[in-house]
């Protein structure tokens, strides 16, 4: 059992599919033992292991013209080294309500995480999709049914964090956990949790 926020005893009403065919999507976090994901704004802890896994999930085996996408909100955009935006190897998609607001002409901007998910399924070079934060897309996204497949990181103690991962639901089972990695005096594995057929 890695901790007991991970799954909840009830299933969330799901958000219903879109009437195209919504492309299924991942999401990936860095949790601490108390659900934490951040504090003041940045990630609590900095682990060269975690930031590998990162990048070999979400940039993946590119081929014939695909490439995976990441869709993040603002606040996590903004969080990002600039250097870093927009992520490279990876169409980036953020997510705000601003309508003015700007980006760089290689990321794209959506209204909503449906919005992000059906501008994604009209394109022909994406293979996978990955929501990689930050608190309020995680809600959205775990409760969507189009979600199929959570990579945590999953960071031992509390680091005091004051945003959090919400409950991943029962309909969730782990289909991966790695060996215990040490940096410096933090614990980590990396578990997979994917949705479980009905």
């Amino acid at each position: 059992m890695i901790s007991s926020w991970r799954i909840t005893n009830t299933i969330p009403s799901l958000s219903s599919r879109s009437q195209f065919d919504m492309h299924g999507f991942s999401i990936i976090a860095a949790v601490d033992s108390q659900g934490g994901i951040g504090k003041n704004g940045k990630l609590p802890w900095r682990l060269k292991g975690d930031m590998r896994h990162f990048q070999s999930i979400t940039v993946g085996s590119r081929s014939d013209g695909q490439t995976n996408a990441v869709i993040m909100g603002r606040k996590t955009w903004e969080s990002l080294p600039e250097k870093f935006r927009p992520l490279p190897e990876r169409l980036n998609v953020v997510v705000t309500r601003q309508a003015e607001y700007s980006l760089p002409s290689n990321a794209l901007k959506a209204g909503s995480l449906d919005e992000a998910l059906e501008i994604l399924d009209h394109r022909n070079d994406i293979n996978n999709v990955f929501v990689i934060g930050g608190a309020e897309l995680y809600r959205l996204a775990i409760q969507h049914n189009a979600c199929e497949r959570v990579y945590i990181s999953a960071v031992k103690g509390d680091f005091g964090c004051d945003v959090f991962f919400p409950d991943i639901p029962k309909n969730f089972g782990i289909s991966d956990s790695s060996d215990e990695a040490e940096e410096g005096d933090i614990r980590y594995r990396f578990v997979t949790y994917t949705r479980q057929a009905k």
